[in-house]
């Protein structure tokens, strides 16, 4: 079978698509012929050897997917071959096949299509854990959303609006801003042309935001944090400007601010069944009609490395997804 593989740390130009032989499922796994893989930022960063999690060589990229079931081994109870799945193992989903624990995935709704189900589990996984477990956002809250327009950003623009908070988006063009605003963003803000504490304060009467969502970081990090309310909350997502914000501490203390780290995938393995309560959830709201992941571009395994310097240019809006 067909695999994108990184045998060493390097850049997207170093993947090479090779033929390996298929996996063979172990006790409590099944194996899934993957329809869709899903890339995000951290991708770039893990065949770089700048990810926290370094797996062995060789290794493929992308961590979440969606599938069919093709056979099930002793031990799996709940799923049968045929049946539509999707799930998330870290990275490794850049390939035809894999086998996985049957406790890593969940149904997909009918409805809801490979390329679309593929992107839900990371970036809509890690913003509901943000949100909700995290920030305890509430109805009438004002959020603003760092990096609006790309796949972390987005479904916390999207979430944020089903969760009833009122949503600035914060992305650094107009097109950008209004691509969010088109996703449910109630308010806009390009950071690269505003100062961007004032234009929240602006946007909320001088009061400022009570929730930030940041998976940017860089310069515009130490802004967001003065531009909130009192009281408000810090989000940190990620670091996808490459620099981490140095955070005033004596203004944390001042106003009463929380910085809450969100490292999701940790809190998963923590916290399985309260995952699965959050993923319930969002496959609920796209069954629903009330949620449908955008997809940016649908590229052939090939072309991942197509996909990859996209990302890493932050010219995606949405998720890229890969087509084995």
């Amino acid at each position: 079978m067909k695999a994108l593989l990184c045998t060493h740390y390097g850049t997207p130009d170093d993947l090479e698509l090779a033929d390996i032989a298929e996996p063979v499922p172990k006790p409590g796994e099944v194996l899934v012929r993957i329809r869709a893989a899903a890339l995000n930022f951290f991708d770039t960063l893990i065949i770089a050897g700048k990810y926290q999690h370094k797996p062995p060589f060789p290794f493929s990229p992308a961590a979440e997917f969606a599938g069919e079931i093709e056979s099930v081994s002793a031990g799996v109870t709940g799923f049968a071959p045929g049946d539509r799945v999707l799930g998330n193992i870290g990275w490794g989903a850049a390939r035809e096949k894999v086998a996985v624990a049957a406790d890593q995935l969940v149904g997909i709704p009918a409805g809801l299509d490979f390329d679309h189900a593929a992107g839900l589990t990371v970036t809509y996984g890690t913003t509901m854990y943000a949100l909700k477990d995290r920030a305890k956002l509430k109805p009438g809250e004002t959020m603003a959303v760092l990096g609006a327009a790309g796949g972390t950003g987005l479904s916390a623009v999207e979430l944020g609006r089903l969760m009833g908070a009122r949503v600035i988006a914060c992305a650094s063009s107009n097109d950008k801003l209004a691509f969010a605003r088109e996703h449910g963003a109630d308010d806009g803000v390009n950071y690269a042309t505003s100062d961007l504490k004032e234009a929240l304060r602006a946007l909320t009467g001088g009061k400022g935001v009570d929730v930030v969502y940041d998976p940017i970081g860089g310069a515009q990090g130490e802004a967001a944090l003065r531009g909130m309310d009192w009281g408000g909350r810090y989000l940190v997502i990620g670091f996808a400007a490459g620099d981490m914000p140095k955070l005033p501490l004596n203004l944390v203390l001042l106003r009463s601010y929380d910085v809450l780290g969100v490292y999701w995938g940790a809190w998963t393995q923590r916290d399985p069944q309260g995952h699965r309560a959050n993923m319930t959830q969002i496959l609920d709201w796209c069954a629903q009609g009330k949620l449908s992941p955008h997809v940016h571009a649908v590229y052939p395994l090939s072309e991942a490395t197509t996909a990859l310097k996209a990302i890493a240019a932050r010219q995606v809006m949405g998720k890229a997804i890969l087509r084995p």
